[in-house]
């Protein structure tokens, strides 16, 4: 199915269906996007002298959508050139031609009637081997396929993405009991391995499984929050970061969502779950009633829980609804829980606190927890569904089961029933059946508990998938440090793994990349793949360490730390087995170059390249401005254009402290080679570089040799270069110190101190690198950039 899908279809050009179509778009797949015909000219219309049978006119609603999406931040698209891929239409003019597509999407309005009436009129059009979903967020799915044919209802089936459908992992796949089997696991599929998404199996339950409990949890807190007395910015500091939730909070995430969508759902769930226990939970309180009759909606109207005012926020007062100053919440419970890194131990201390957020936590939490368990096997059949949905639906940590076996379940049972409430049988089975937890380990393997069994069950292997916590718990580690670990893949295959703070490059990271290195060399493994299963791949260097040998004046320390990591990274390059290097997320500065010194490179979608050092009063100097002379050097070549205008771009790219938002934008950066390749789902990543790495192996794998015949431009390109950088300093653009850096930049960029055009070695261009970076390492006012980004996460530009 995966490779079976070219073509597809998206009914609805709202916001969420015009970026299903642009995800679609980035999988490579002609998308067309349509929507209803409008029934009014508009003024510019008039005045174009445009009539309702104009296509263009006919076509606006469905291009309006498009042109959202190619508008919206974060990016829908991976690249511009994506958005070429969707065509727009209508689905009076167009809809014949949707149904031959290969697969076809609604994402109209949350009406059952209004969906009904779109797939009765698309029906007898369809292919025959079309596959058809809705992509509702809560009405039953197999009351949308009554009345339609058998053919239909055999190939039709829920399939909701989560908003924005790019970046959230989570699709939940709605089966009917008309529902061919093999459409489920072929569409899974392709959600997966096409679309990069993380799969859960839904039941055909009112509001499925994450909005379900996701709804619930948010409704409840809201419930306390009026009941206790408790702010909408407390909530928000007490439901963030420190519980393992998103930063945005409660409040802020509604407020994101839209306080009416937000209301609908609730209101949803309130009609069609009539034999919830919790249903009264599901009331739409009286204070969301009147924000959405006084369109206080959130992001969308500029006013929800919070209001921005000039360069000031400002927070609703749950009682007056009226807007003041925004108080900063005291809690020294979550102060010191910052200090925590741990999250289990962080959760605990904070649920159990004994102070007034302690008890907020523990009613919500509690609470919740017990709704999750309720919900099996309504919602879903096993824990494992309800985890993977809340942690990919709305980016908590940990999930309920989770986050209950953190807490630890038989305490906090004891607990609930000191307080009388009634604890879910299936969980009094367990611990009555010895079970402690609803997740155990097992000789390198994940158990859970089945509800349905009341018993434990081994979470399969997905063929294709590799976690690497898995491969060491097995006993294949080759060797480990605090900051790295080598891994055996298997097949003549290593794996090495960052796992300092922030992945953050140190010595014990070079030196395990310096143990892959000498593994190749001495015939141990074939290949080697460098990849992790972090947050992020890389963000660079220790810069703390950095800082210190700085201000110290360990001038000699700071030239071995550059030349051990421009060495490592040639060895890297230059080692007689494929190096594979698999980035994903943010992989900035030395992660960067690490990643620009592989033989190949499989990058996530979702990868975020950047030679950033820039932004710190620093240049690339780990190989990564070299690499991007030799890269524009090789492009030029390739496309027999003038090499100036290369590096031209590249030095804007490294002086700007560029970041591609994709692996495909990466690619037009000229961080990715034509013959690097890309992974949608992260989960699949180091399996698909493995991968990798063995086919150079069988192809007879050549090493690369090092380059003694890099083109350098020269004074002329300097002095073109330089001129540039002088007009932006003199336009206000960039700083005395910018200034001084780019020099230093194009300085390396074009040869160092030649004359005319040459030619140079690599080694060469290290060399003028190193120069650049320990010369810079002693400018005080790169030194108060490196201190200021420690401290705030975020460049000065002084």
């Amino acid at each position: 199915m995966k490779d079976a899908i070219r073509t597809a279809a998206v009914l609805g050009a709202g916001t969420m269906g015009a970026q299903i179509a642009a995800h679609l778009a980035n999988a490579g797949i002609q998308t067309l996007l349509l929507d209803i015909v409008p029934r009014e000219l508009t003024g510019d219309d008039e005045r174009a002298g445009r009539t309702l049978a104009d296509r263009a006119v006919r076509d606006r609603i469905a291009r309006a959508g498009l042109d959202a999406a190619m508008k919206a931040r974060p990016a829908a698209f991976f690249t511009a050139h994506a958005a070429g891929l969707v065509s727009v239409g209508n689905l009076d003019d167009d809809l014949e031609q949707a149904a031959k597509t290969d697969f076809v999407i609604e994402a109209i309005v949350e009406n059952l009637e209004v969906k009904r009436s779109l797939f009765e009129r698309i029906d007898p059009l369809l292919g025959p081997a079309t596959v058809v979903a809705t992509n509702t967020s809560g009405i039953p799915v197999g009351k949308i396929a009554e009345g339609r044919s058998d053919g239909f209802r055999s190939r039709f089936l829920g399939v909701h993405f989560f908003n924005p459908p790019r970046y959230m992992k989570l699709v939940e796949v709605i089966s009917t009991p008309d529902t061919d089997p093999a459409i489920v696991t072929r569409m899974a599929s392709f959600l997966d391995e096409r679309l990069g998404k993380g799969v859960v199996y839904a039941k055909d339950a009112p509001n499925f499984i994450a909005n379900r409990v996701g709804t619930f949890s948010a409704l409840h807190t809201m419930h306390v929050m009026l009941e206790d007395g408790f702010t909408p910015e407390e909530v928000d500091v007490l439901t963030g970061p420190a519980m393992g939730r998103p930063k945005v909070g409660t409040f802020r995430l509604m407020d994101l969502v839209g306080v009416d969508v937000f209301a609908h759902v609730s209101s949803n769930l309130h009609v069609n779950a009539p034999h919830d226990e919790r249903r009264e939970t599901f009331t739409v309180p009286a204070m969301i009633q009147s924000m959405v009759e006084r369109k206080m909606l959130g992001n969308k109207t500029r006013k929800g829980f919070y209001q921005k005012q000039g360069d000031e926020i400002l927070t609703l007062d749950p009682g007056t609804l009226e807007y003041r100053q925004k108080i900063r919440p005291k809690f020294p419970s979550v102060d010191a829980a910052k200090n925590i890194d741990d999250l289990a131990e962080r959760v605990r201390m904070l649920v159990f606190g004994k102070d007034r957020a302690g008890a907020f936590l523990w009613k919500i939490t509690r609470d919740t927890l017990i709704y999750a368990a309720n919900r099996i096997p309504e919602i879903c059949d096993d824990v494992l569904q309800v985890d993977r949905a809340i942690r990919w639906g709305f980016n908590w940590e940990m999930g309920p089961f989770e986050l209950w076996d953190a807490l630890g379940v038989r305490k906090t049972v004891d607990r609930m029933r000191a307080e009388g409430l009634e604890i879910p049988v299936a969980v009094a089975t367990m611990l009555e059946n010895g079970g402690e937890t609803f997740y155990r380990r097992d000789e390198g393997r994940t158990q859970y508990w089945d509800f349905a069994t009341e018993g434990y069950v081994e979470v399969e292997d997905v063929p294709g998938i590799t976690i690497l916590r898995d491969v060491k718990d097995r006993g294949h580690i080759v060797k480990k440090s605090a900051g790295a670990t080598m891994i055996d893949l298997g097949d003549g295959i290593a794996c090495i793994e960052f796992h300092s703070k922030m992945n953050a490059i140190g010595g014990d990271t070079v030196g395990m990349l310096n143990t892959g290195a000498k593994a190749l060399e001495d015939g141990e493994f074939a290949g080697l793949v460098i990849g992790n299963q972090g947050e992020n791949f890389c963000v660079g260097a220790n810069l703390m360490l950095l800082l210190l040998e700085a201000q110290e004046g360990n001038w000699d320390d700071v030239n071995l730390m550059i030349r051990a990591f421009q060495n490592v990274n040639m060895r890297l390059k230059t080692a007689p087995g494929p190096v594979v290097v698999a980035p994903f997320g943010m992989t900035l500065g030395g992660g960067c170059e690490i990643t620009l010194h592989g033989a190949r490179v499989r990058a996530a979608a979702e990868t975020y390249l950047g030679l950033v050092e820039f932004g710190v009063g620093l240049i690339p100097a780990g190989g990564g401005t070299k690499e991007v002379v030799l890269r524009a050097a090789d492009a030029s070549s390739a496309a027999g254009s003038e090499m100036f205008d290369a590096i031209r771009k590249g030095f804007e790219i490294v002086a700007m402290a560029k970041v591609a938002t994709s692996a495909e934008e990466a690619r037009s950066f000229g961080f990715l080679n034509p013959a690097d390749s890309i992974t949608m789902n992260r989960d699949r990543l180091i399996a698909d570089a493995k991968q990798v790495a063995l086919d150079l192996v069988a192809e007879g794998y050549q090493p690369y040799r090092q380059r003694m015949d890099v083109p350098a431009l020269g004074e002329g390109a300097l002095a073109a270069l330089k001129l540039g950088v002088y007009q932006m300093q003199q336009g206000g653009y960039i700083s005395e110190h910018d200034a001084k850096i780019a020099g230093k930049l194009a300085r390396i960029m074009t040869g160092g101190d030649l004359s005319h055009r040459s030619v140079v070695t690599e080694q060469y261009l290290l060399d003028l690198e190193r120069e650049a970076f320990l010369s810079l390492c002693g400018e005080r006012k790169t030194l108060e950039r490196i201190q200021h980004t420690l401290k705030t996460g975020k460049p000065l530009r002084n």
